[in-house]
């Protein structure tokens, strides 16, 4: 109703026709990067069930994503709280729910502190201890490290991809109930996968990402040696590491020959990209790798040895 939106959104700052283009389900999806928190959640289940002896535990596989969910949640709403201002001069941002004024600061601010300390608890509570640890580490080193870090130094990328590669490990954590090196194979794949996946978005806005005054790596490197170089080096990395889940046991031959298969693949568009860096090549790249990830899982799950 009128009156409910009003107690939600200041009318002063915002179009009368904002609420009308958006629904409040669409504003809400943004607000949680929707897409993002999918694949946090995805990540998270293949962790917990590589992780889970016998049968799968559907009540814990439901409580570790519940919990995980109201983290992903928080974490992307209050990165997009403190980066409202440098959205706005950022034309694939500028719609956002704070930029576009459909969402108040202190709003986002209430709901992201009720989805992190009930996320917290929640994993404490239903999953394990060590699981809510994670969980919290990542919401800490995403909101407070490296969101800050994106107006200070191109490193912030390699930061950036350490609490985007913890969602494995806390399913394997769930499944498990300590960090074992597996769990962390699980949390390197994530991380190598994340450089070259990122390197190639940022050369493609690295103008926007300019104007805005973050310090993404392409904005500091205009030739681009270093991002080319970058790129390809954690994609030839990633090869190895995306090997070593058939090398612990967790998985049989055909995950092995699909991941080299893929990993060549891979290894292919970020070298064709460091030949000519443009935004055609970039947007290969960038496809590659979100083909990559999810048929990568997917032969995980498919491929798991049972235990």
């Amino acid at each position: 109703t009128r009156n409910d939106i009003r107690k939600i959104v200041d009318f002063e700052t915002v179009p009368a026709d904002s609420f009308a283009e958006k629904s409040w389900f669409s504003v809400f999806s943004e607000l949680i990067k929707a897409r993002l928190t999918f694949l946090v959640l995805l990540t998270t289940l293949v962790g917990l069930y590589l992780g889970m002896r016998g049968p799968m535990n559907w009540w814990l596989m439901l409580h570790t994503l519940l919990g995980t969910a109201l983290l992903a949640s928080r974490a992307s709403a209050l990165n997009q709280l403190l980066e409202r201002e440098h959205d706005a001069r950022m034309r694939r941002t500028e719609d956002r729910p704070l930029p576009s004024g459909r969402l108040q600061p202190h709003v986002v601010l209430i709901f992201g502190t009720v989805c992190s300390v009930i996320g917290l608890i929640y994993l404490a509570f239903a999953v394990n201890l060590t699981t809510s640890f994670l969980g919290a580490l990542t919401l800490g080193s995403y909101v407070f490290v490296y969101t800050p870090l994106k107006r200070v130094t191109s490193l912030n990328t390699a930061v950036g991809a350490v609490p985007g590669a913890l969602p494995p490990l806390m399913g394997w954590v769930a499944a498990r109930g300590d960090i074992s090196a597996e769990g962390w194979t699980l949390f390197a794949i994530l991380f190598f996968w994340q450089l070259p996946h990122f390197l190639a978005i940022a050369w493609i806005y690295r103008e926007e990402y300019a104007k805005a005054g973050f310090v993404m790596l392409p904005v500091v490197d205009p030739e681009g040696l270093r991002t080319s170089r970058q790129a390809v080096s954690h994609t030839l990395g990633l090869l190895p590491v995306s090997l070593c889940p058939f090398l612990f046991g967790l998985v049989g031959p055909v995950y092995f020959v699909g991941a080299t298969l893929l990993g060549l693949a891979f290894l292919v568009f970020a070298i064709r990209f460091s030949q000519s860096l443009n935004v055609a090549r970039a947007r290969h790249l960038f496809y590659a790798s979100i083909i990559y990830l999810p048929i990568l899982l997917g032969l995980m799950v498919f491929d798991k040895i049972r235990t």
